[in-house]
């Protein structure tokens, strides 16, 4: 009888712990370093090896949190900390020893997602003029450019507004990082490739 008790009560435990889990909301996709390409690509080869996180030299990969379920140990960029700087030889894909990671031909091939911003709190669409994600971009006026306009029903001021680039972004979240509004998350964030954008971006803002 006593250990009847005891298994049942373990029992309970675990479905507890298990229908805890399954009420908790899903962690938001990753952003991938550099040539992670498609999530399904990358997620049937990596290994978790770690050897990108040691090749980064600005130590911007790290690996996913227990809470990130399945993806738990893969490496991902946190933009808003630490942005990936784009290396011209890559090394973190470099090192890559099974080709999860790929070395982009070039820096706007990085495909690590797209920038998109929230015009409802980015300042330059408030009235201020701010061109920070503009000047933080590593590839200025080919993913980031500035659109110049007259201010609707005003004829003095204008309005500088900043437009990603969708198919010259290679999501490396520079412009993220350097975003001066952070309440309740930058007014642009990166939607990691694969990510549905309207989801990321409501999530992000915390209005899902």
């Amino acid at each position: 009888m006593r250990l009847t008790g005891i298994a049942a009560l373990a029992a309970a435990g675990v479905f507890a712990a298990s229908a805890v889990a399954s009420a908790a909301p899903s962690p938001l996709p990753l952003l991938r370093p550099p040539g992670a390409g498609a999530p399904e690509h990358f997620a049937a080869r990596c290994v978790r090896c770690g050897r990108c996180l040691e090749a980064c030299p600005y130590q911007a990969i790290h690996a996913a949190p227990l809470n990130a379920g399945r993806e738990a140990s893969t490496p991902f960029v946190n933009a808003r900390s630490q942005a990936c700087r784009l290396c011209v030889e890559f090394p973190c894909a470099a090192v890559c020893p099974t080709g999860a990671l790929e070395v982009p031909a070039e820096r706007r091939g990085a495909g690590m997602g797209v920038a998109v911003i929230n015009e409802d709190t980015c300042l330059s669409f408030q009235g201020m003029r701010c061109e920070v994600c503009y000047r933080a971009c590593p590839l200025i006026d080919e993913a980031i450019t500035i659109d110049y306009r007259p201010r609707e029903g005003d004829d003095i001021h204008a309005v500088f507004a900043p437009q990603v680039v969708p198919d010259g972004c290679p999501g490396c979240g520079l412009c993220e990082q350097r975003c001066p509004v952070s309440d309740p998350a930058p007014a642009i964030v990166v939607v990691p490739t694969g990510a549905q954008e309207e989801t990321y971006v409501a999530r992000r803002n915390g209005a899902a």
